[in-house]
């Protein structure tokens, strides 16, 4: 499985289980196992650098189990064929995801500016509210 340029997964490090799915369906979900629990070992992956398996552990979440191991559900289809393309499409848009280095915030001062017209709308603010007074019965 193709997922950057220099990050290519094989194909028998990603093991697929077909279970029962649950929910509306009749009797084809009573017969015939279509959801899809794909599992990759992301820990013991040579195919992934270091730094991504970091960022692919924090974005998996509970979806990674304490062995490293990535699992992912596919039940959103009536078909075992879509189930699985399904699993493996999230898991490749998982995987570019921590591809991705996330660019550091770089802490600003506000401008001149803007404080000044954040102040100059504080105040016509506060005059606005100040007029909703009660009025006074000199008439």
């Amino acid at each position: 499985m193709f997922i950057a340029p220099d990050i290519e997964i094989d194909e028998s490090e990603i093991q697929l289980r077909f279970i029962l799915a649950g929910g509306p369906g009749g009797q084809n979900v009573n017969k015939v196992a279509t959801a899809v629990e794909l599992r990759f070992d992301a820990t013991g992956s040579d195919a992934l650098p270091d730094d991504v398996k970091h960022r692919l552990k924090s974005l998996a979440g509970r979806r990674m189990t304490a062995a490293g191991i990535l699992v992912i559900k596919a039940r959103r289809f009536r078909s075992q064929e879509m189930n699985r393309a399904d699993a493996r499409a999230r898991l490749r848009d998982l995987i570019e995801r921590a591809v991705k280095k996330q660019l550091r915030r770089r802490p600003t001062k506000p401008t001149r500016g803007s404080r000044e017209r954040r102040l100059g709308d504080k105040q016509h603010r506060g005059k606005v509210k100040r007029q909703r007074g009660p009025v006074s019965g000199e008439d």
